[in-house]
């Protein structure tokens, strides 16, 4: 008893979940979301450069590898039919289907799955088998290959080898290496708690909250028994609909994936899911990542416990074909149980012929069923009309679903600079939001001097380069600079581009682009530059910020407008703007934009009082404008916000900045100028900035960020 009272680490401490300051003071802005991919947690070091890695992949060699891989049953975890293509397109599809399109968050591209919460959910249960499946290949590639690729690959393969003519594959996605922990997957303190939760109506299913898209915490899609679990395929329907669109997809795509998801495989409900072990985060130590142990002790398809739902969609679920069509359509379908006691439907007087055989056991014949979404492709009337032409035409239906397969899993990957390998296909797709190459031979310096002459403000050209650079998200790799898609539908007339101000500026900027036989692009971003190079000037340092050219400019038929009316900014803190008031705090969409732009605490900081120092606030207001030198980049905005001659006051949605000895009113702020003050951690950072020796260290730093921003989605350089 001494000995463990006198323990010399502190119990628990690591492990354990204790209070945590945003615990403690749950209002307090947490700047965690900024620091989540620390390189401190990367084993492979700065050095290291995937796609170098990727330069000597033997890509034959691993699809050959995984092509044998498909029907190489392992004991410990037996294929279903001797194939476990369906268990690999469900750990592709899983890992893919949770991106969305409001943030671009979720998705292939890193790997996420392999941690919390993603490796846990409910509705990735077992998916820890398929992963540890393909550990043999990846020890064998090593670092020439990432999880995130193999993930993709497996499930690409697992179609090729069952009879799909794929359209296409590309390697590029590079792993993280610790959990996305602050992204938001939804305020519920459950898995699949009811899905009112997220809904303003729950029969409407437009009124999900953004920026989610699976209807109920820790699924991928929709519920697969129905609207809170109660079947009804024209309410599923409804919200297969909406869960798809926030995912990028049309009902002709969502169609295509539904069938062609479960063409092949099964889902397993031979028992009582909620026997099952924990999930891998909460298994024991013994399990050594895995979880969701069956307390029968086996593996094998006819004894497993997965969702619930029983049986196979097909008579075929090994073989590339229209089987599903075939009894989905051809058949009356009626509601029963699984053994599980999950809801699902099966056929009505169905012939034997059309019946699967026994994933374990070949000698007998099993029913076949449909979920409530598989019942939403032949109920709804748009669903059904898609589905009888997919039936009419099994090529057109197989070509629909290799497109839509390989939208699925390259979605966030970005432009298809990043794809790397021989089976990238030559067609762009809009989804890639295609730009055209730019040129790069034409002088910068002449371009920079008409433009300084002429009479674009300061203000004019730094908040037109920013807006066109703001879109850039690290999360799905869209956006920013390249294209000038500023110009065109639906992005000059979002509020926040501020459309008059915008056409003057492209007026004066167009010809001068025209002129010198420079993108668009390119001029934009050099007039912001120019900007920026200004007010250095006005501050007394010289600097000249840097620049690459090649930027190209998108076309209107280029650009999928429907997919950038996701990404229309509500706020944007770096120009002191909000279009609304919303339920989450200005100061925390400042953060979530600083992160999608892939800034960090200090860079969104320097930027934030940089901007303000030039007078490139939204409509020209003076909100946070701490100067009397307004168009010079000084350390105004940190210097007067941390003296202490001043004091804050409220005033309605708006703050005051007055003198402490005569009251008299200074400046004004909002709530995205004061939060650099009142945070402890941002005021650390305007400390610094603030300091009598470090103006030149703010101009550089701003010069830097600034860079970065303009440079983001610069995949050629």
């Amino acid at each position: 008893m001494n000995e463990m009272k006198t323990c010399p680490v502190m119990h628990g401490g690591n492990t354990e979940a204790k209070m945590s300051p945003t615990e403690w003071w749950p209002k307090a802005l947490n700047l965690d979301i900024l620091h989540q991919h620390d390189t401190k947690s990367n084993p492979m070091g700065k050095d290291f450069n995937y796609r170098e890695e990727l330069k000597k992949l033997d890509i034959a060699a691993l699809k050959k590898d995984m092509h044998a891989l498909m029907t190489e049953s392992q004991e410990w975890w037996p294929a279903d039919w001797g194939h476990y293509g369906g268990l690999m397109i469900r750990l592709a599809w899983h890992s893919a289907g949770s991106y969305r399109l409001a943030d671009g968050r979720g998705g292939a591209g890193t790997g996420n799955i392999r941690f919390a919460p993603l490796n846990s959910w409910p509705d990735n249960a077992s998916l820890d088998k398929a992963r540890r499946l393909l550990w043999p290949l990846k020890k064998k590639y090593g670092n020439k290959v990432s999880w995130a690729d193999l993930y993709i690959l497996a499930g690409t393969i697992a179609y090729e080898s069952m009879g799909l003519k794929t359209f296409g594959f590309g390697f590029g996605r590079e792993d993280i290496w610790h959990p996305e922990k602050d992204v938001y997957w939804g305020a519920e303190k459950e898995w699949l708690a009811p899905s009112d939760t997220r809904y303003g109506s729950v029969d409407k299913p437009s009124t999900m909250e953004n920026p989610l898209a699976a209807v109920q915490m820790g699924l991928i899609y929709v519920n697969p028994e129905g609207v809170n679990g109660k079947p009804d395929p024209l309410k599923t329907a409804a919200q297969v609909r909406e869960t798809f669109a926030r995912m990028a997809m049309n009902d002709e795509e969502t169609v295509a994936l539904t069938v062609g998801g479960h063409t092949v495989g099964k889902a397993h409900g031979a028992g009582d899911a909620g026997a099952l072990g924990a999930e891998p985060e909460a298994a024991g130590l013994e399990e050594q990542g895995f979880g969701w142990t069956n307390p029968k002790g086996t593996a094998k398809a006819n004894m497993a416990i997965t969702s619930g739902i029983e049986g196979a969609w097909t008579a075929n679920p090994t073989k590339w074909d229209n089987g599903y069509l075939h009894l989905l359509l051809n058949y009356e379908w009626e509601l029963t149980k699984s053994p599980a006691g999950a809801n699902q439907w099966q056929p009505i007087g169905i012939k034997e012929e059309d019946m699967p055989v026994d994933a374990s056991d070949p000698s007998v014949r099993k029913m076949p069923m449909m979920t409530d979404a598989d019942m939403a492709m032949k109920m709804d009337p748009e669903y059904r009309k898609i589905s009888e032409k997919f039936y009419k035409d099994f090529d057109y239906f197989s070509d629909c679903f290799a497109r839509a397969w390989f939208k699925l899993t390259h979605r966030d990957m970005g432009p298809k600079a990043r794809y790397f390998g021989p089976d990238v296909p030559s067609e762009e797709l809009v989804w890639m939001d295609p730009v055209p190459q730019g040129s790069k031979n034409y002088d910068v310096g002449a371009v920079k001097a008409k433009i300084a002459a002429s009479g674009l403000s300061m203000g004019e050209m730094v908040a037109t380069a920013w807006d066109s650079a703001r879109t850039y998200r690290g999360s799905d790799m869209r956006g920013g600079t390249d294209g000038a898609r500023i110009r065109l539908a639906p992005q000059k007339d979002w509020d926040g581009n501020e459309p008059k101000r915008l056409e003057k500026v492209l007026s004066v900027l167009g010809p001068i682009a025209k002129e010198a036989g420079a993108s668009l692009a390119d001029v934009i971003v050099l007039a912001g530059n120019v900007g920026v190079e200004q007010a250095a000037k006005a501050a007394g340092f010289n600097v000249s910020v840097p620049f690459t050219p090649g930027r190209g400019d998108a076309t209107q038929e280029q650009t999928d407008a429907d997919s950038f009316d996701s990404m229309e900014p509500l706020a944007d803190g770096f120009r002191n703007w909000q279009k609304a008031e919303y339920v989450v705090s200005p100061e925390e969409i400042m953060l979530d934009r600083a992160q999608l732009l892939g800034l960090t605490g200090p860079e969104m900081t320097c930027l934030v009082g940089g901007m303000r120092m030039m007078g490139t606030n939204h409509g020209g207001t003076k909100h946070g404008v701490f100067t009397d030198k307004e168009g010079a980049l000084t350390t105004d905005f940190f210097v007067n916000l941390c003296d202490m001659a001043y004091k804050w006051v409220p005033k309605g949605k708006t703050y005051e900045i007055q003198d402490r000895k005569t009251g008299a009113v200074k400046w004004t702020a909002t709530r995205m100028d004061l939060v650099f003050g009142s945070n402890s951690i941002l005021r650390a950072y305007a400390e610094v900035y603030a300091q009598d020796d470090n103006k030149e260290k703010f101009v550089k730093d701003f010069v830097a960020a600034w860079t970065k921003v303009m440079d983001a989605g610069r995949f050629d350089i």
